[in-house]
């Protein structure tokens, strides 16, 4: 089974938190696993995005165009971004909540991600957009975004992990002060897609 997972977003987010949780969940199984993050600016608000290939027969930690199973897009901006990797039929995991990207803010234009999820919803037939401002109502915190879209990913079926898997690179890789947190966000992806 080999999976190549594009994962997108603004520093901050957690997003390569959530790609070193793949990897651990993917090692945890025994996978061979390649990755590679682009961090640039991310400090001040700028795009973040991994790259989480396992499997076998893999020789570089680089997904081409057309060639990802799945995108983990925390940010809707970022996630329209990165289509071009989207291969025919893969699948596409959404936050729905916008951050406002530093040029928008410096020339003073608005933006809300509305339509960016009208644009995700008019090209990719397997969409699902998960609203963390709805979920943090549920399960307390904002912190667990990455959580929550790699339970939807799960859930999808697209990203090849299950619950269990994740659950034990959480286990494994997070202080436990935050495994509860992260359990929940878990347990209420499970809930809202059944």
């Amino acid at each position: 089974m080999n999976r190549n997972i594009v994962l997108c977003g603004v520093g901050g987010q957690g997003t390569v938190l959530a790609s070193k949780l793949i990897a651990a969940a993917a090692m945890n199984k025994n996978l061979p696993v390649m990755s590679a993050e682009t961090i640039g600016m991310a400090q001040r608000g700028g795009s973040v995005f991994s790259h989480v290939r396992y499997g076998y027969n893999i020789s570089s930690p680089m997904i081409a165009n057309s060639e990802a199973d799945i995108i983990l897009g925390f940010e809707p901006g970022e996630t329209v971004r990165m289509l071009p990797f989207l291969k025919e039929g893969g699948t596409v995991v959404t936050s729905s909540r916008a951050i406002m990207p530093v040029t928008a803010t410096l020339s003073g234009s608005s933006y809300n991600g509305d339509e960016m999820i009208t644009y995700l919803r008019e090209h990719v037939e397997n969409l699902f957009v998960i609203d963390p401002q709805k979920a943090c109502k549920e399960i307390g915190s904002l912190k667990t975004l990455n959580t929550l879209l790699l339970g939807a990913a799960v859930y999808s079926g697209a990203l090849g992990l299950s619950e269990e898997d994740i659950k034990e690179a959480i286990a494994t890789r997070l202080p436990e002060k935050f495994h509860e947190l992260n359990f929940k966000a878990l347990e209420y992806v499970r809930k809202h897609s059944e």
